[in-house]
């Protein structure tokens, strides 16, 4: 297949997954900000507390496993050896199911005492009914791996905006109900987690149905394939450095909630306040990840790409996909940073309806959290690469790295009275720059042909810059016309951001005419930048 093409392929897959990340992340905010209203700071924290549990125990079960899949079905199809594929796919599913159901019954019976480990003991609701998520999200990889190891994204998308739009509806539902009816912050926090079980019970019911068909139109093949232990050793070679890492990585970010919960408490935080305080925190990071989430697409789809072009020893077009991953994330991450950093006020008075002190709080999270976005961004595409070229022990070292460097800066910020829960987001961003400068000099060491990553990111920084300019000189200009709607003061400077930035960017050619002309409608959208 040409570089064109396989770049088409992995750019439309891209394309595919940011739309239905946009649709998710839409519904996500009609749900998170009234949930936010129901259940409160303490029922948020509580919401989130048993998310971080369920997120440690995901990635083991699933972290390492789909790129796994996704790697060697990428690699068979390649080579038409389809029987390898149905092998595979037997293999993974075998695997996934054992670690699903152990870790659905580790949440399920376990809930009290891994609440009582946070240090937020009325979270035990809230964990044990999102335990039976481990189990359907396991399902649930088996299919999306399937499907994206044949560059097939368009089932990962409709079942991720299902998910959204059942969670909404049955989240809120029973968070209602269940306050209205027990009076209870817990109870109610534990309803809108059953909107998570229910939206991927109906998500695994419609990827089984479209991999029934989709499996059944795999070519014959008169490959042998190998055996169920050889390619359960070949996943697990994969899967195992992948899943340390992401899983070790979860596990420090639960250590530091744990952390920064207990130190609070230390230095004369009433459990209330405490409990408030990681709640204004928990809704700082759902901003923070809405921008952030767009770039997983990018991750999800380059891996099979490059490893399709690695196969076929094709490293000038494995070059040319990496560096326009670069700068598609770039174009996304770096308007994002800016944006959020400058009107952290705004966008939490608007999105949190924090006012007085607890603004002033949100505020100085948000603004933290917004510049690690770009480094997050930056370090989620290096470890995708790395992977898609087998080096997937390097970037495992990084983000622990990353993670223990977290944990101290939290351990010795958060008790200091002065600083208090803002300890938190800063070691986040000294954790993903740690990691972004780990996995930049280590593809530079590991890779024969590194692409330009911060090259290819520079033209985008710029536009980004130019556009916080103009976003910060029209906030100030609002206020300094007496506007008070958070409304206005969020959303003027947003317009106005946007123009900037795409006449800056199309003007600097932060993304280039070939990169347009791959995505679907891309000439009208060259076109359009004047590119």
């Amino acid at each position: 297949m040409s570089d064109t093409r396989k770049q088409q392929n992995f750019l439309q897959g891209t394309a595919l997954l940011a739309m239905a990340t946009a649709i998710v992340k839409v519904i996500g905010a009609l749900y998170k900000i009234p949930l936010n209203a129901i259940i409160g700071e303490q029922g948020f924290g509580y919401f989130n507390t048993a998310y971080e549990i369920y997120n440690v125990l995901l990635m083991i079960s699933t972290a390492g496993l789909p790129v796994a899949m996704s790697r060697m079905i990428s690699q068979a199809s390649s080579l038409g050896h389809y029987n390898q594929v149905r092998r595979i796919y037997r293999t993974a599913k075998g695997i996934f199911l054992g670690l699903g159901i152990t870790g659905s019954l580790l949440m399920t019976v376990f809930c009290r005492q891994l609440a009582q480990f946070q240090n937020q003991p009325d979270a035990w609701a809230a964990i044990g009914f999102l335990g039976p998520c481990v189990l359907l999200i396991c399902i649930m990889s088996t299919f999306r791996g399937f499907f994206q190891g044949q560059s097939n994204m368009l089932p990962t998308s409709i079942s991720q905006v299902l998910e959204a739009v059942v969670k909404l509806i049955v989240g809120m539902v029973a968070a209602l109900v269940l306050l209205k009816a027990t009076g209870s912050i817990p109870l109610a926090a534990g309803g809108a987690i059953l909107g998570v079980t229910a939206s991927c019970l109906v998500s695994a019911f419609y990827l089984y149905y479209c991999f029934r068909s989709r499996y059944g139109d795999l070519p014959q093949a008169q490959d042998a394939p190998r055996s169920f232990s050889d390619t359960a050793r070949g996943l697990l070679v994969i899967a195992i450095p992948i899943t340390i890492g992401s899983a070790g990585l979860q596990m420090l970010t639960m250590l530091e909630t744990k952390i920064f919960m207990g130190r609070l408490l230390d230095i004369g935080y009433t459990q209330k306040v405490a409990d408030i305080h990681r709640g204004i925190f928990s809704m700082t990071q759902t901003i923070y990840n809405m921008p952030a989430a767009f770039i997983s697409p990018i991750t999800i789809s380059i891996i099979p790409a490059i490893t399709a072009q690695l196969t076929l020893c094709n490293h000038r077009g494995a070059k040319a996909t990496e560096e326009a991953a670069a700068r598609i994330t770039g174009l996304i991450a770096m308007p994002c940073t800016f944006g959020l950093a400058i009107l952290a006020q705004p966008v939490t008075a608007l999105i949190g309806l924090y006012r007085g002190e607890n603004l002033v709080l949100a505020t100085q999270l948000m603004t933290v959290m917004g510049m690690c976005i770009i480094f997050n961004a930056v370090a989620l595409v290096t470890t995708a690469i790395m992977q898609a070229h087998g080096h997937a022990e390097r970037p495992v070292i990084n983000m622990l790295l990353g993670g223990v460097l977290n944990v101290i800066v939290v351990y010795i910020l958060t008790g200091n009275p002065s600083i208090g829960i803002l300890g938190a987001p800063l070691g986040t961003l000294l954790c993903y720059i740690s990691i972004t400068a780990l996995n930049l000099y280590s593809m530079h060491r590991l890779l024969d042909h590194p692409p330009a990553i911060v090259p290819n990111l520079a033209r985008s920084f710029l536009a980004a810059a130019i556009m916080g300019v103009a976003v910060g000189g029209s906030f100030l200009g609002l206020k300094a016309l007496g506007i008070s709607s958070w409304v206005m003061l969020c959303g003027g400077p947003i317009l106005v951001g946007v123009a900037v930035y795409l006449a800056a960017a199309a003007r600097l050619k932060a993304v280039t005419r070939e990169d347009c002309l791959l995505l679907p409608k891309g000439e009208k959208i060259a076109d359009f930048l004047k590119l």
